[in-house]
């Protein structure tokens, strides 16, 4: 859960109850490790999907972290 906390900037509680909905959707499987639950895409399409527009809004002629409006 840290890892997505401190990559996304969503509070803790924001982070799970995002998550919780996802698993709840059949998106994201959780697998408990001691407290730890190590969280993956259940179908490997939504990683190509997510990879493709990582590289669409960091891989043009601006980023997207420049943009104004953004």
């Amino acid at each position: 859960m840290g890892e997505i906390v401190d990559a996304t900037h969503l509070s803790q509680p924001n982070a799970s109850n995002h998550l919780r909905c996802l698993s709840e959707c059949g998106l994201v499987a959780g697998e408990q490790n001691g407290r730890r639950v190590h969280y993956r895409m259940t179908d490997p399409r939504v990683v190509t999907l997510l990879n493709i527009i990582d590289g669409i809004l960091t891989g043009g002629p601006v980023d997207v972290e420049d943009c104004q409006n953004y």
